[in-house]
C-alpha cells in the first residue's frame, strides 16, 4: 500500500466571507466524518460554509449548504 499525503483532504469552514477554521486529514474517510461533524456543531452559524476538498486533484468532495 502507497504512502498516504497526511494533508490531502483539506476542510474549510467560513462565516461571512472570512476563514474560521481549517484542517487537514490524509484519510477521505476521516475527513468525510469530520465534514459531517462540522456540519452539525458549526453549521448554523451566520453565512456558514463548509467544503471539503482534495488537494491533489482539485476535486471539491463536499459542500455545505449544498449548492443550488
Amino acid at each position: 500500500m502507497g504512502a498516504v499525503n497526511p494533508g490531502r483532504y483539506h476542510l474549510a469552514l467560513t462565516a461571512a466571507g472570512r476563514a474560521m477554521m481549517h484542517g487537514w486529514w490524509g484519510s477521505e474517510t476521516t475527513a468525510r466524518r469530520q465534514f459531517s461533524t462540522w456540519v452539525g456543531e458549526r453549521g448554523t452559524m451566520p453565512g456558514a460554509r463548509i467544503t471539503l476538498t482534495d488537494e491533489e486533484t482539485g476535486t471539491v468532495l463536499m459542500t455545505w449548504p449544498a449548492e443550488p
